[in-house]
């Protein structure tokens, strides 16, 4: 059977992997929102993770009648000419740290609109062991009519883009591949090897791939809580916990991760997921959540922090003012889902202070809409600042003119590790 690949969700996942596949296969680009679409098709990429002459590669197969290439689409109606369908949605988490499946379900129910025999969904959108079978699924049967493993079938090959990385992308990964019976696992995963230069993982089943997936960000998540929980027992004890982690480093086997913000659509969500199943079976997690409390910690750590050096230095605070650098979750990426920038950014306001942010890789429109901030077009070398934070290293802060900021009186909390030593007052 011809295949002919529709992928839903044109974000950071589907569309790197709809260029892909539009270069030897006849690939639909879906999504829903029409704004989206019209970018794509005019050759565009706000999020800057697509490779832009890759896609124009793809698009022109199609434009030229080859009988592959991609197109893009925003209507459903469009899907029923595909036979296989990869969904790449968001999956988030509510205000309760409870997993959000509405993006995931909505776009379950409307393929069951135009799922034919012998059909095949493949999920990549991170969910709990068992999510594809005993949720997706139902949807799917209940909206197309059809019988699951008889009639349509499903797989599951977890996303691993890293935003902004530029190194390890969807073709020079390795891909963990999986199928609800093994002939549809050969299928799968001969598909995605058509694709990949270093080849699949092959699961046993959907439920160890979705685990798989789950747990490679949760035990980031665990690690790094760890190093955030030093860096709050040593910041008591009066020492720089970098120099810590330096001096430990020196042992072959020691592991140098580092403090930090813990944000984005992964590392931050994943463990909620995990610990959602684990107590629907019965067993309360720890560990996972424990990290998690810790991580959601920090950013509240280094608002007071810096509250504090500035009282040392006999500023005022109320109407203090204040230039936090980076708003995005990473460096080198407009991406702000789940950035905890804006938690250091909350709790500053409620100490009554001015804050600016700056950051030349954000949408200001975005961050408008997002966090109800003005972005600032570029730093005022005159303005008086009782406080800079460095909270995301982007490229362009590395000759940020720190020493000025600080000769005029400003304390200088680095979240990152990356501001000259002799400037700052504070590193996490």
């Amino acid at each position: 059977m011809e295949k002919k690949i529709a992928v839903i969700g044109q974000g950071y996942v589907g569309l790197p992997l709809a260029i892909e596949f539009g270069k030897k296969y006849r690939t639909l680009g879906f999504d829903i929102n029409a704004a989206r679409i019209a970018e794509l098709e005019r050759g565009e990429d706000h999020t800057k993770e697509a490779d832009l002459a890759g896609m124009k590669e793809a698009t022109d197969l199609y434009k030229n009648n080859t009988g592959i290439g991609l197109s893009f689409a925003c209507y459903p109606e469009k899907l029923k000419d595909f036979n296989v369908f990869i969904v790449s949605v968001p999956t988030p988490i509510d205000e309760f740290n409870n997993p959000d499946l509405t993006p995931l379900l909505k776009a379950s129910a409307m393929l069951g609109g135009v799922l034919k025999k012998g059909d095949i969904v493949i999920y990549e959108s991170t969910v709990y062991p068992g999510c594809t079978e005993e949720d997706c699924v139902p949807v799917l049967e209940k909206f197309s009519g059809l019988k699951f493993n008889e009639d349509f079938f499903c797989g599951y090959s977890p996303e691993r883009i890293n935003p902004g990385d530029k190194v390890n992308t969807l073709t020079t990964i390795k891909k963990i591949t999986s199928g609800s019976t093994p002939e549809i696992a050969d299928v799968i995963d001969a598909l995605y090897n058509s694709i990949l230069k270093n080849g699949t993982h092959r699961a046993p089943n959907m439920k160890v791939a979705e685990a798989a997936k789950v747990i490679e960000n949760t035990q980031r998540d665990i690690n790094i809580s760890f190093m955030n929980e030093l860096a709050l027992i040593f910041d008591r004890v009066g020492i720089d916990t970098n120099d810590v982690i330096e001096a430990a480093g020196s042992k072959w086997n020691f592991l140098k991760y580092r403090p930090g913000l813990v944000g984005g659509h992964c590392i931050s969500v994943d463990p909620y997921y995990l610990a959602h199943k684990a107590n629907a079976l019965g067993y309360h997690p720890q560990v996972i959540l424990s990290g998690r409390r810790v991580n959601n910690s920090i950013a509240n750590f280094i608002a007071q922090k810096t509250m504090k050096l500035m009282i040392q230095a006999d500023h005022k605070i109320k109407n203090a003012n204040i230039l936090l650098l980076g708003i995005t979750f990473k460096e080198d990426c407009p991406d702000m889902r789940n950035s905890k920038v804006i938690d250091i950014y909350n709790e500053l306001k409620d100490f009554g202070v001015n804050v600016d942010v700056y950051d030349p890789w954000a949408d200001p429109e975005e961050v408008k809409a997002e966090f109800g901030i003005e972005l600032l077009p570029k730093v005022n070398k005159g303005k008086h600042y009782q406080a800079v934070i460095a909270a995301v290293s982007h490229k362009e802060f590395f000759d940020f003119d720190f020493a000025h900021f600080k000769e005029n009186g400003a304390v200088i909390f680095d979240v990152k590790n990356f501001v000259p030593r002799e400037v700052v007052d504070a590193r996490l």
